[in-house]
C-alpha cells in the first residue's frame, strides 16, 4: 500500500494523507510506504524559479518516520525518471517493484511525462493490474485547504501563529554553526552563523527567534536570514543569529532557529554606521518583544 507525493512542510494535509494510508494498510494486514522525490519534480523543470522549500528532505523524512509508516522511498527525480510516461510509471514501479495493492492519492495527484497521469488514470490502471485506488480526504482550516502554498505565504507575511497551526509545529530553520567573517562580533553583536546547505528559505528579513539545541531551554534572540546586501560579497543566503545573553562556543552544533515576529524586511544601508545602528535598534526591539511576550505568559 502506497501515497506518493511532494510532503514538504508535511502538514497536517500531508498527515491526514498517512493517517488514511495507515488505516487501510492495518485493515488489509498489508505494510504501508510513502514514496517522495528528490529534488522534488518542479525544482528539477524550475530550478531556482521553484518554490522554497519547508523542509530539506533530511527533516521531511525524519517527520514522516514519526507516523509509524513501514517504508519510506525517496525516487531520484531526474530525467529518466521526468520522461517516463504514467503508464510506465505504474507498470514497473507500482506494479512490478512495489507489488501495489492499493494507493492513496489526492485528487489533484498528478504524474508521468507531462503530468499526463491523474486520479483517473490509477483508477483504471487498478482495474487492468488489479490493485485499488482511494481518494485521500481534503483537510481544510477555517475552512481552507491547508496546502504548502498556504503556509509558505503565512511564512512571508509574517503569520507564524498561523503557519504553526496549519504545521501543527512552529516553523523552524535547523543547520550547523559556522565560521563566518565576524563582522558582527567586532560591531559588538556577535552571531551564530547557520549554515543553510544550499537551502532557499521561504522568506527572508529580520525576525526576533528562539534558539534549541544550545542548552536545558531554548535561547531569544534576533535573526537576519537574506543574502546582506550592505555587506560586500558574493550574494548567497545566509542565516545569522545575535543570542541574548549568551557566548558559548558553539560552532559545529547543529541548531534549530524558530521564528516568532516579523521586525523588519532586509534592506541596503548606505554605510556600515547606518547598518550597526539599525542592528541596534532590530535587538531592542526583538527584546520588547520578548518582554511583552513574558509579560501575557505570566498573566496567563
Amino acid at each position: 500500500m502506497a501515497t506518493i507525493g511532494n510532503f514538504d512542510g508535511v502538514h497536517l494535509g500531508h498527515r491526514a494523507v498517512v493517517a488514511q494510508l495507515k488505516c487501510r494498510s492495518e485493515e488489509l494486514a498489508r505494510p504501508s510506504m510513502v514514496v517522495v522525490f528528490e529534488p522534488q519534480p518542479r525544482e528539477y523543470f524550475m530550478g531556482a524559479g521553484a518554490p522554497a522549500r519547508l523542509s530539506p528532505l533530511r527533516d521531511k523524512l525524519a517527520l514522516l518516520s514519526e507516523f509509524g509508516v513501514d517504508y519510506l522511498l525517496c525516487l531520484r527525480f531526474d530525467h529518466t525518471l521526468a520522461q517516463t510516461s504514467a503508464g510506465d510509471f505504474i507498470r514497473h514501479l507500482l506494479v512490478n517493484d512495489l507489488l501495489v495493492c492499493h494507493a492513496v492519492v489526492g485528487d489533484d495527484f498528478r504524474f508521468g511525462h507531462e503530468r499526463k497521469g491523474d486520479f483517473m488514470t490509477l483508477v483504471e490502471a487498478g482495474k487492468r493490474w488489479g490493485f485499488s485506488v482511494e481518494e485521500a480526504d481534503t483537510y481544510h482550516v477555517d475552512g481552507v485547504r491547508v496546502s504548502s502554498t498556504r503556509i509558505r505565504e503565512a511564512l512571508r507575511s509574517g503569520r507564524f501563529t498561523e503557519a504553526e497551526r496549519l504545521l501543527d509545529r512552529p516553523f523552524r530553520i535547523a543547520g550547523r554553526v559556522i565560521h563566518g567573517d565576524k563582522r558582527g562580533r567586532e560591531w559588538g553583536f556577535p552571531t551564530a552563523n547557520i549554515a543553510m546547505e544550499r537551502r532557499r528559505p521561504p522568506f527572508t528579513g529580520i525576525y526576533a527567534v528562539e534558539a534549541f539545541g544550545i542548552g536545558e531551554t531554548s535561547v531569544n534572540g534576533v535573526a537576519s536570514i537574506g543574502v546582506r546586501p550592505t555587506v560586500p560579497g558574493p550574494a548567497r543566503t545566509l542565516l545569522e543569529v545575535n543570542l541574548f545573553g549568551f557566548n558559548a562556543d558553539i560552532y559545529g552544533k547543529r541548531i534549530e532557529v524558530g521564528f516568532l515576529e516579523r521586525i523588519r524586511d532586509e534592506e541596503r544601508f548606505e554605510s556600515f554606521d547606518a547598518l550597526k545602528a539599525r542592528i541596534a535598534s532590530d535587538i531592542k526591539q526583538a527584546e520588547r518583544f520578548f518582554d511583552s511576550r513574558n509579560k501575557r505568559a505570566s498573566t496567563a
